[in-house]
């Protein structure tokens, strides 16, 4: 059994934004109106020195929703998860038995979800954080409820191969999700994801991923999230963004021959009855989540746009 409190923790740059969203992902896990659930995510936070005197629990919040660390945007992290929830396993029920986590952290979808018989999930991260969350959930005895195939290598460099080699096929309809991913790739580096993805993309398969529209860290440097994330907990939110201009992804894959439906956090409150409303300098307005499909008539190497 690897051990939490050595080499793999305290976790160190993206590794640490995954243990905030795990403990968002436990507050939200606490609340009676949870938007999603997840019975692992204490345990990483608490695994892990960074998390130290963390909250898990939405009563161990002073200020409780009116937080804007644990409380606003540990609920935002509730509601993007519902709402890459929602899509993926409507994928999986309509033919998607491949799932595609690229920069899975810890999220457990895995063992969390129900997911239909013959699916397979592959979860793509760096080693350092595979290795600390395997570690966790083989102590907690964690069951996955699909076959669960990890793939330790790193996005921003070539992926595919190892994605292939680990059994992936790309013959068969795949749902791929970019979680709170791309804003901290190299523009380059987002580009290439995307024709990644769609070179390896069955006719049927489908992709969710999240941008950071027209974010000026200067003016939202002093956002209450942004402030309250690097003044309590050490984590300069806006620094680890790419700055330089972004790619239109959306646009590419239009091109391509996907479809797409572009939300906001705000439209999914709507949606689900709960979740987020518009506030002053609010950091999670920018926030846009991209759910697109490749149709049959889609397929990859019949148009000249691959």
């Amino acid at each position: 059994m690897a051990d939490t409190s050595s080499s793999q923790s305290p976790l160190a740059g993206v590794g640490v934004t995954a243990l905030l969203v795990a403990a968002a992902r436990a507050i939200e896990t606490s609340r009676p109106d949870a938007l999603a659930r997840d019975a692992y995510a204490e345990h990483f936070v608490r695994a892990a020195p960074a998390g130290a005197g963390w909250p898990v629990r939405l009563d161990q919040v002073p200020a409780r929703v009116e937080d804007p660390l644990w409380g606003r945007l540990a609920r935002f992290f509730g509601l993007r998860t519902r709402a890459f929830d929602d899509f993926l396993l409507r994928r999986a029920t309509e033919g998607c038995r491949q799932v595609v986590l690229l920069g899975a952290g810890l999220d457990t979808r895995a063992h969390r979800l129900p997911w239909p018989r013959g699916c397979r999930v592959f979860e793509i991260d760096q080693p350092e954080v595979l290795l600390f969350k395997e570690a966790v959930l083989q102590k907690r005895g964690a069951v996955a409820r699909a076959e669960r195939i990890t793939v330790a290598t790193d996005l921003r460099r070539q992926w595919a191969d190892a994605l292939t080699a680990a059994g992936f096929d790309p013959a068969c309809p795949t749902a791929w999700l970019a979680e709170g991913l791309l804003p901290y790739l190299p523009p380059a580096a987002e580009e290439e994801l995307v024709r990644t993805v769609h070179a390896h993309s069955a006719p049927g398969s489908a992709l969710a991923y999240e941008i950071k529209q027209g974010v000026d860290p200067v003016a939202a440097r002093d956002y209450p999230i942004y402030a309250a994330a690097r003044e309590r907990i050490g984590l300069d939110l806006l620094a680890m963004f790419d700055g330089r201009p972004r790619p239109d992804s959306l646009g590419d894959l239009r091109g391509r021959g996907w479809s797409a439906e572009v939300c906001t956090p705000f439209d999914l409150t709507r949606r689900y009855g709960r979740g987020l409303e518009p506030e002053p300098r609010d950091a999670v307005a920018a926030n846009r989540w991209i759910f697109s499909v490749l149709p049959d008539s889609g397929r990859p190497g019949t148009r000249a746009a691959r």
